[in-house]
């Protein structure tokens, strides 16, 4: 059995018997790398009343975690239609940050930070357009790893790659 960290890693059917508590409709995302940068993989699950209406998951062969965490949001998002009124979940509060405080400033200043460049500017700006054309979309932040069953879903099809 795969392990992260010491801990088996659960199928996306293994978590559905496992966890039952957390928001049962939205879209859930997650990424995850072992090594940073190294393999990686990402995964989003769309619900609605405990019911999948579509999932998705991907791998790359050299990655990190962050841009597996911006991957997730960005395929979930060009899911979503634009009139879509539905909150999106993701374990990444950098994720959450950056579309929610930063993005708009970073834009405002022609795609610059104050202190610096922007890590992963290519998937920060496809994601931050994909919001704004959303605008019925909420995206929160949610704890990663507390027994959230579409949360812990959507870990467990991120890191189909290590199976």
């Amino acid at each position: 059995m795969a392990t992260r960290g010491g801990t088996p890693l659960l199928s996306p059917e293994e978590v559905l018997r496992a966890h039952h508590a957390g928001p049962t409709s939205g879209v859930f995302t997650d990424g995850s790398c072992e090594g940073n940068p190294g393999p990686g993989g990402w995964g989003f699950v769309w619900v609605e009343d405990n019911q999948i209406v579509e999932e998705r998951h991907g791998s790359e062969a050299s990655t990190t975690n962050n841009r597996m965490e911006l991957t997730a949001l960005v395929e979930a998002y060009q899911r979503l239609p634009e009139d879509a009124r539905v909150r999106v979940y993701s374990d990444s509060q950098l994720c959450v940050k950056t579309v929610n405080e930063w993005a708009a400033g970073w834009e405002q200043r022609g795609w610059r930070r104050k202190s610096g460049p922007i890590a992963n500017l290519e998937l920060v700006q496809r994601l931050y357009a994909l919001a704004n054309a959303r605008p019925g979309v909420e995206l929160q932040w949610i704890r990663a790893h507390e027994g959230s069953r579409w949360n812990e879903y959507a870990d467990a099809l991120a890191c189909t790659y290590m199976r």
